[in-house]
């Protein structure tokens, strides 16, 4: 499906959340989006069954459903999108006070071309602090921030780079790449607070593994389908 290119507005965040059965998790998250400061709310949904584009809706947010695909269902959302900045962020995510203000700045200092928040798992445990203590030194020293730490960038700047690749996994990843030949990642001091169940379901340690497996499996060359398909038996899914 072609879309045509909207106009974009200054000083406009466009905030984009990829969806799929997210009922439970998504009203805390819009809430949040409802304090910031000219933001434009897009939840884009890939084949919800339970009432999460009945409760997108009814919170004010734009919806539009596409077909299920993290990658895919970004990028359309970039396409629609009427800001002259981006920020993608996972529903079951929690937003600090005063993000788009932080956001706004930091993407306007010279030499930056994204930014992303620290990474704080929402859940007490010794094992969850350290996952966050060595996730946020990654992405401060190697500027490789991860999806769920939320990503924010210049709408001209994501076209360019031709947007998330259509990839069944690591498509945050390889953006970030992208991203980092362009400038600097900026790391915020502040932090997303991010919902404990992708570790709590499987376990820190074997989530911890599956992974760095993966990430060590891409950059070895092995097909994003195989990762894929190794990730969801991993977790037990499909």
């Amino acid at each position: 499906m072609t879309v045509t290119p909207p106009e974009r507005t200054p000083e406009r965040i466009s905030v984009i959340i990829p969806t799929l059965d997210e009922e439970k998790t998504i009203a805390p998250l819009l809430g949040d989006l409802q304090q910031a400061r000219r933001a434009e709310i897009i939840v884009v949904d890939g084949g919800s069954r339970d009432r999460t584009v009945v409760r997108a809706q009814q919170m004010g947010a734009h919806v539009i459903r596409t077909p299920p695909g993290r990658a895919r269902q970004m990028n359309r959302g970039a396409a629609e999108a009427r800001g002259r900045l981006l920020f993608f962020v996972h529903a079951d995510s929690r937003l600090p006070t005063g993000f788009d203000d932080l956001l706004r700045r930091t993407l306007g200092t010279r030499g930056v071309a994204a930014a992303a928040f620290r990474l704080r798992i929402d859940a007490p445990g010794g094992g969850l602090r350290f996952v966050e203590f060595w996730a946020n030194i990654r992405s401060r020293l190697l500027q490789m921030p991860y999806g769920d730490q939320g990503l924010g960038l210049p709408a001209a700047l994501f076209e360019s780079v031709g947007g998330f690749p259509a990839l069944p996994i690591m498509e945050d990843f390889e953006l970030v790449r992208r991203l980092r030949a362009r400038g600097r990642i900026a790391i915020l001091p502040a932090a997303v607070r991010t919902s404990p169940r992708r570790w709590l379901n499987v376990g820190v340690g074997r989530t911890t593994l599956i992974n760095q497996a993966i990430v060590s499996a891409y950059l070895a060359g092995v097909p994003p389908r195989k990762l894929a398909r190794f990730y969801r038996r991993s977790r037990g899914i499909g």
